[in-house]
């Protein structure tokens, strides 16, 4: 092969490197942008329940969900509507001789969006369950054991939704295994990591911390663009803060990060009476699937080097990750900033 075709084809492998880094997490920005529902039903009185709705605005839109009780169910009360920033909010009373209990609930037009539902129904004698709905089964039935189980089950899946289809979170760990070359330091730098976020997410979701949701998420996208100009000085051979204490930038990262989890988690409300179960079931699932995506990162990274084009793309494609890395995070910032 002469060396013009050789240059040529590390050019291509740089190229589609970039895309690769910038495809990944634009696949899963609409879909991380599309926030769960929330259903409460609380029981006041036999056979009557208020019941809560919270559905996401979308470009202006509501979600178009509707909520269906069983044969036998009446209003007493017509819904309150309530438009938020984000969702529309409406309450209402309904009565069902007999009791919800052992009755089914289904999710009108759930299917045709890709929009889990969160619903609690919490009872008059303490039993409770909490349920994730998907668009794939749009109905649930009512239970009427309790349910720590269920609650701890469907939080751990909407940590594990959240981290995989969060993209900032995401390249933002990428970026820290861009800059950690060593296994062991990236060990302790992405425990750093999870024990910061793991802080501040406690704090925040009891309450203790209280910060506005828009300067963060402009702050996480900042914090990725500083981490893709350490890849640049890395790759250069400048000295770096980043290169030399990793884990303690992903500390103090970690904490910003940490309010962001906590905003999602606020955005579908913690069911009441179980929420240390739930807080430790949201966390857990978040570094699941974050250990999953450093596995399949390193495991793509494993076999990259089996090739022959494996100095080529340290020598390319790290500086055009970075530097795609960067442009887009730059991006996420500036359109955050101006959201406040």
């Amino acid at each position: 092969m002469s060396r013009h075709a050789r240059a040529l084809a590390r050019w291509r492998w740089a190229l589609r490197g970039a895309l690769l880094v910038i495809w990944l997490p634009l696949a899963g920005a609409w879909a991380h942008e599309t926030r769960p529902a929330y259903l409460e039903i609380n029981q006041t009185a036999p056979g009557r329940y208020d019941v809560l709705w919270r559905t996401p605005v979308l470009s202006g839109m509501p979600l178009p969900v509707a909520v269906q009780f069983a044969a036998g169910t009446r209003n007493v009360t017509e819904p309150t509507r309530r438009e938020l920033a984000d969702s529309l909010l409406e309450r209402w009373l309904i009565e069902l001789p007999g009791g919800l209990a052992g009755t089914r609930i289904d999710l009108v037009g759930l299917p045709a969006t890709i929009t889990d539902v969160l619903v609690r129904v919490q009872l008059r004698d303490g039993a409770y369950s909490t349920t994730l709905v998907h668009p794939s089964q749009p109905w649930l039935e009512v239970a009427a054991e309790r349910g720590w189980l269920a609650v701890s089950g469907a939080f751990l899946r909407h940590g594990v939704d959240h981290i995989l289809l969060g993209y900032d979170h995401l390249l933002f760990v990428f970026a820290l295994i861009l800059i950690v070359g060593q296994t062991r330091m990236l060990l302790w730098t992405i425990t750093a990591f999870t024990l910061a976020h793991s802080i501040t997410l406690a704090l925040a979701t009891l309450g203790v911390v209280r910060v506005a949701g828009p300067p963060v998420e402009a702050s996480i996208a900042l914090s990725i663009v500083l981490l893709a100009c350490e890849i640049v000085r890395r790759q250069r051979g400048q000295a770096s803060l980043s290169a030399r204490w990793p884990w303690l930038v992903a500390f103090a990262f970690g904490l910003l990060h940490g309010l962001g989890f906590a905003s999602a988690l606020a955005s579908i409300g913690l069911p009441r009476g179980d929420i240390p179960v739930a807080l430790a079931a949201f966390n857990v699932g978040v570094e699941v699937g974050q250990l999953a995506f450093i596995a399949v990162v390193l495991g793509a990274f494993a076999l990259a080097r089996r090739t022959r084009l494996a100095a080529a793309g340290e020598r390319y494609a790290r500086p055009v990750a970075a530097y795609a890395i960067g442009i887009l995070a730059s991006f996420w910032f500036f359109e955050r900033l101006a959201g406040f």
